[in-house]
């Protein structure tokens, strides 16, 4: 199998797979405490 002409270098799709994971999991722990603050506050 043959690789598309135009893909990226190795190093910048996991940089961009690094930046996506760490805004997604980011992302869900902002929502998490969040939540937490909400549900039960002190």
């Amino acid at each position: 199998m043959a690789l598309a002409p135009n893909q990226r270098p190795l190093g910048q799709r996991l940089l961009w797979f690094a930046a996506l994971w760490l805004g997604g999991v980011g992302t869900v722990a902002l929502i998490s405490f969040a939540l937490r603050l909400w549900i039960a506050p002190k």
